[in-house]
């Protein structure tokens, strides 16, 4: 491998200052530690440095010691996408229940005291809220990530979140502009295209941004979708026209725009991992996400050169990039001033979640029910997860269903015998059915036909976003599968 400049080279310390790259294991590699000495600004946590919080705090810490106002970047936003509860589930519902709920100071104390909690851990910089409409009901990445379809709501709702995750010291990074909510296409497989004309995508799409940008948001993330109306060539990570133009120029962003995985196929498969990246620079983002799939020192090390090489050949203006580093660094020194301010906070609702949880409940008696007294069974119809939710964080209602009804079981099924084999399992227990998009997975709902043509006692749990029309003799909406959205529905089931 070319090293093209010594570690003390400003160059070399600009390149590194600008990759938010990530890494594995539990405790700090000797690598992350020498590359935070020569200019690293900024580490990721994903789920597989998550053990406990108590670990985090301790991993953080020790990260620390190499510089004491480094950014920790984690994608935690609650609900179904959450890292720091990745084993358990969250504590706090995603974005979608508080969108149902449509109480914004609400919403704002859920963020704080999430914030709260990351800050706690030692991170300083969440890779949320996601501010996307989500316009199209089949979006395969989005879903229950929205606060939902209605524009106002998500703006409201976008900047109640940002407030009160950065009264916690936390810097929010509202994503994923300029708007992944209407498509059909999931950026880490291919580029997601969005057929829509600038003025819808001015009065639907931007609208939230806008209201991230006047709530303060510190970082703003970008997305790898291809938007013609507003550039027909590049996706939204690469445009100059988006990045520079619309977000710095028309809407007025001063903040630090922060580049979604690089290593997704939408930037790596066309482009190339390290040409993607001199790309985005140039277009005008500031920092690289980099380390969900690519997490050795390797990969930081050819980006690094990449950079470098970028600009000693002239593609990369050379004060573009120090320009970009220097907003790093200065989001680096508000956390630490804002961590600093916000340490002695006032104690916080530990409940918050659940209660945000149980408000988001939607309960529709659908027809006669005895109430549910003894062990259920409980039939999970699980569809694959998108990357982004991604495979290891448990969901549904069984656990906490099984702790107020001793003896329930469950069962988990999908394909097309998934309603034979479901009711088969059952045994003639009385039967939770839990599904997640019922609406997106033709599969989903004929093992729903047959469950309830033989069983129309049962009760039906979406877990994913409500688009079909409620059936069973109950059917609970969640509007998420955080654990504390399965706990509430537990509840309600008992209560009946």
């Amino acid at each position: 491998m070319t090293v093209f400049a010594t570690v003390d080279d400003t160059l070399t310390r600009d390149s590194l200052a600008v990759l938010q790259p990530g890494f594995d294991g539990t405790t700090a590699p000797d690598w992350v530690r020498r590359r935070i000495g020569e200019g690293l600004a900024t580490v990721a946590l994903f789920g597989r440095n998550v053990v406990s919080h108590g670990q985090v705090a301790a991993l953080t810490a020790q990260l620390r010691a190499e510089q004491d106002d480094l950014l920790v970047a984690i994608d935690e936003e609650s609900g179904d996408v959450t890292r720091l509860d990745v084993r358990t589930g969250s504590s706090f519902p995603g974005n979608h229940a508080l969108g149902a709920v449509d109480d914004p100071d609400l919403t704002r104390r859920v963020a704080k005291a999430l914030g709260r909690r990351l800050a706690e851990c030692g991170v300083n910089l969440n890779w949320a809220p996601s501010a996307d409409v989500n316009a199209n009901p089949d979006n395969p990445v989005i879903g229950v990530r929205s606060f939902g379809a209605d524009t106002g709501l998500v703006a409201r709702h976008t900047a109640a979140y940002v407030q009160g995750m950065q009264s916690s010291g936390v810097a929010a990074c509202t994503k994923h502009f300029p708007g992944h909510g209407d498509t059909n296409v999931d950026s880490h497989d291919a580029v997601p295209r969005i057929d829509v004309d600038e003025d819808t995508l001015r009065g639907r799409e931007l609208m939230p941004f806008r209201a991230a940008i006047e709530a303060g948001t510190r970082a703003v993330m970008s997305a790898h979708i291809l938007v013609p109306a507003l550039d027909p060539e590049r996706p939204g990570t690469l445009s100059r026209r988006i990045l520079t133009d619309l977000l710095r120029g028309e809407l007025g962003y001063g903040g630090l725009i922060v580049t979604d995985g690089m290593e997704m196929r939408a930037i790596s498969g066309p482009y190339g991992l390290e040409r993607g990246v001199v790309l985005a620079l140039a277009a005008g983002a500031d920092a690289i996400c980099v380390g969900g799939g690519l997490c050795d020192e390797g990969t930081v090390l050819k980006l690094r050169d990449a950079l470098v090489a970028a600009v000693r050949s002239g593609e990369l203006p050379e004060e573009r990039l120090a320009d970009a580093a220097a907003r790093v660094r200065q989001l680096a020194r508000w956390t630490a001033e804002a961590g600093r301010v916000t340490a002695t906070g006032s104690a916080l609702d530990p409940e918050i979640g659940l209660v945000a949880a149980r408000r988001a409940l939607a309960v529709t008696r659908v027809g006669p029910a005895a109430p549910v007294d003894g062990p259920a069974y409980v039939a999970a119809f699980s569809p694959a997860a998108n990357i982004a939710v991604g495979d290891q964080t448990p969901w549904g209602v069984g656990v906490e269903l099984e702790r107020l009804l001793p003896g329930t079981a469950t069962g988990s099924f999908t394909g097309a015998d998934a309603g034979e084999e479901a009711l088969r399992a059952a045994d003639g227990r009385r039967i939770v059915a839990v599904v997640r998009d019922e609406h997106r997975h033709p599969w989903m709902r004929s093992a729903l036909d047959v469950l309830l043509a033989a069983r129309p006692d049962s009760l039906v749990v979406e877990m994913g976003v409500p688009q079909s029309p409620p059936r069973g003799a109950v059917h609970i909406a969640t509007h998420g599968a955080a654990r504390v959205c399965g706990l509430a529905a537990a509840e309600a089931i008992v209560a009946g």
